[in-house]
C-alpha cells in the first residue's frame, strides 16, 4: 500500500490533467505504481489558481464517483497545495483553508520556486501559534535551498514538516535537485515522500522507484518512517520527527 500525499490528478483545476480522460489515465497509472490512496492537492493562492475548499471537496467527490464506476481501486482525499501567501492566516481563521487531516492540523505549503520571502518565518510562526503544522513541499526544488540546504533547518526546528518529491530523488529533475534531495534526507530534514504528479509523460509518480532508492541509500527504516508518517497524517495522528542533523559550517578562505 502506497499513500501519495501530493498529486494534481483532478481534471481541469490547475496545471494537471485538463480532461476527465486524462485524469482517469493518471489514476490507472497510479494503481499500476502500487498507489492505493491519493491526496488531491490542486494549487491555491499562487497568483494563477484559487481552488477554494468547497470547490476542491466537490471535485474530489465527483471524481471518486467516476473512479468507482470505472472500477479503479483508488481512494481520494481532498487537500490544497497552498502557496506562501499573507492571506493564509485569514483563510485559517475563516475556515477557508483545506487541511489534509481530520483534526485540521496539517496543510501543504509551497514556497516560490527560487526564493524564500523575508516574511516567511514570521508568517509560519503565526500559523504554528494557531496549532497548525505546515508541510513544506518539494524544498529540494527551491532555488535558495539548492544553494544552501541548511536553510530548511530553521523551519523544521520551528515545527514545520518537509515533503520530498519522488522524481527528485531519482534524478528526474536533474543532478542539482537530486543532490539536494540526498542532502536533506541525509540530515533528517525530510518527513514525507509524495509524487507531485501532474501527468504521465513529464511529471509522473515514481513512488516505487523513489522508495527503492531511499532504501538502498538510507536503509529500510527510513522508508518505514516515511510511509508511517503518511498514514499517521491521513489519520490525524502525531507524526514522528527525526532530530535534524546539523550541517557543518563551511569557512571561506580569502
Amino acid at each position: 500500500m502506497i499513500i501519495d500525499l501530493h498529486c494534481h490528478i483532478l481534471p481541469n483545476m490547475d496545471d494537471g490533467p485538463q480532461t476527465m480522460e486524462q485524469s482517469l489515465q493518471l489514476a490507472r497509472n497510479a494503481v499500476d505504481n502500487g498507489i492505493t490512496h491519493i491526496l488531491c492537492t490542486p494549487h491555491h493562492l499562487n497568483g494563477k489558481y484559487i481552488n477554494t475548499k468547497s470547490k476542491v471537496i466537490e471535485n474530489v467527490q465527483q471524481f471518486q464517483r467516476v473512479l468507482n464506476e470505472e472500477n479503479i481501486p483508488l481512494t481520494l482525499y481532498e487537500g490544497q497545495e497552498v502557496h506562501l501567501n499573507e492571506a493564509i492566516i485569514e483563510q485559517i481563521n475563516n475556515q477557508q483553508l483545506l487541511f489534509i487531516d481530520l483534526q485540521d492540523q496539517y496543510f501543504l505549503l509551497e514556497f516560490p520556486s527560487n526564493d524564500i520571502p523575508a516574511f516567511a518565518k514570521i508568517l509560519i510562526q503565526q500559523v504554528i501559534a494557531l496549532g497548525k503544522t505546515p508541510i513544506i513541499v518539494h524544498p529540494e526544488r527551491n532555488g535558495k535551498i539548492i544553494k544552501n540546504p541548511a536553510l530548511l533547518v530553521d523551519f523544521i526546528e520551528m515545527g514545520c514538516l518537509a515533503q520530498l518529491t519522488a522524481p527528485s530523488i531519482i534524478g528526474h529533475f536533474g543532478k542539482k535537485i537530486q543532490k539536494t534531495a540526498n542532502s536533506l534526507l541525509k540530515h533528517h530534514l525530510i518527513h514525507l515522500l509524495a509524487s507531485d504528479a501532474h501527468n504521465i509523460e513529464h511529471r509522473p509518480f515514481m513512488m516505487k522507484q523513489a522508495y527503492a532508492y531511499i532504501e538502498k541509500q538510507f536503509g529500510h527504516d527510513y522508508v518505514t518512517y516515511l510511509q508511517k508518517n503518511a498514514r499517521d497524517i491521513i489519520n490525524g495522528d502525531a507524526v514522528e520527527v527525526y532530530e535534524p542533523i546539523p550541517y557543518k559550517k563551511k569557512f571561506l578562505l580569502f
